[in-house]
């Protein structure tokens, strides 16, 4: 009995570590980019975090596990490809927007991503949606058009500039990133990644991050790249994301599958925006408008609703969305 207590505390004391630093991830975000490049600040994020939970992960399980699961040519060929969606196109476009978007409203837009995988499986592999979950699909999309602006996000767009400062490509940017890491979620069940979700997640961050990386010398940041004009917000902010953002927070995550029921580990993903708001709100001086308000509501009531209808999940699906 005092062990399943023991048990269970730690699985609370490492989903409140998920909850405020996953959360407060976005708020680091937005500070980064101030005088980071977006491309630029993400690659480093998880190159440098991948390679330190690289020699970690590897010599995580017992040694038949260790034996059989050892990373090779295949599993790297699947990192790129997973790692390609979930963090170079889904975080990797929330660092983008969030140059133009407040950090509370880019929470809430990524809050959206389990919507979009009950929306991918259904296409990809006829999986049904439940009645539950398609009336949180509806309160979703009613959110979203709320958060987006309705009506005005076609002209925010050709403005560059949607009402109230915030950047309409930045929103669609960051919309295009959730439905890209859900569909790197979707499609890590289908590739050979390996076995042990750590050495899984440091692969994926390492190729991921060099996707970044090039697509960060593509886009001509390192030429603009001047290390003199970095404040010191925006390099800690990077120290940040770097260690409790990933080398922290990833494990307590796992900690928290591990020790706790499925169902109440994915409160994070309507916690987080809730902790982002507040960061932004109390810390960057950022409105929160009516609209904003009820957009995100709605947006939580239909990822709670999504949650529900789902039976069970797996570690990496659960996953999704982090900051």
């Amino acid at each position: 009995m005092e062990r399943g207590r023991s048990v269970r505390r730690i699985g609370w004391i490492a989903l409140l570590v998920v909850w405020v630093v996953w959360g407060s991830t976005y708020f680091a975000i937005r500070v980064g980019v101030e005088t980071l490049p977006p491309l630029l600040m993400a690659g480093v994020r998880y190159v440098l975090a991948g390679l330190g939970l690289f020699p970690v992960a590897l010599r995580g399980g017992p040694p038949a596990l260790r034996a059989a699961d050892r990373p090779r040519l295949a599993g790297w060929a699947a990192a790129v490809a997973v790692g390609t969606l979930l963090l170079a196109g889904g975080n990797g476009g929330v660092t983008w927007g969030e140059r133009s978007v407040p950090s509370g409203l880019a929470s809430l837009l990524v809050a959206t991503v389990p919507l979009w995988l009950i929306v991918i499986d259904r296409v990809i592999n006829r999986a049904p949606i439940l009645p539950i979950a398609l009336v949180g699909l509806l309160a979703g999309v009613a959110g979203v058009g709320l958060l987006a602006g309705v009506g005005s996000l076609a002209g925010a767009w050709l403005r560059g500039r949607a009402a109230g400062g915030i950047g309409g490509a930045g929103v669609v940017v960051i919309l295009v990133a959730a439905v890209s890491w859900a569909s790197g979620t979707i499609l890590s069940r289908r590739l050979p990644l390996p076995a042990r979700p750590l050495l899984a997640t440091a692969m994926e961050m390492i190729t991921g991050g060099v996707v970044l990386l090039v697509a960060a010398v593509a886009a001509g940041e390192i030429g603009q790249f001047h290390p003199g004009l970095v404040s010191l917000r925006s390099l800690l902010a990077l120290l940040y994301l770097i260690g409790p953002g990933s080398i922290l927070a990833l494990p307590a995550y796992l900690v928290a599958v591990r020790n706790l029921p499925t169902a109440t580990v994915a409160t994070y993903a309507y916690v987080n925006p809730i902790i982002a708001v507040l960061l932004g709100t109390t810390l960057l001086g950022e409105s929160v408008t009516t609209s904003m308000l009820i957009g995100g509501g709605l947006v939580i009531v239909a990822v709670v609703l999504v949650l529900r209808s789902q039976t069970g999940q797996s570690g990496q699906d659960a996953s999704a969305g982090s900051g």
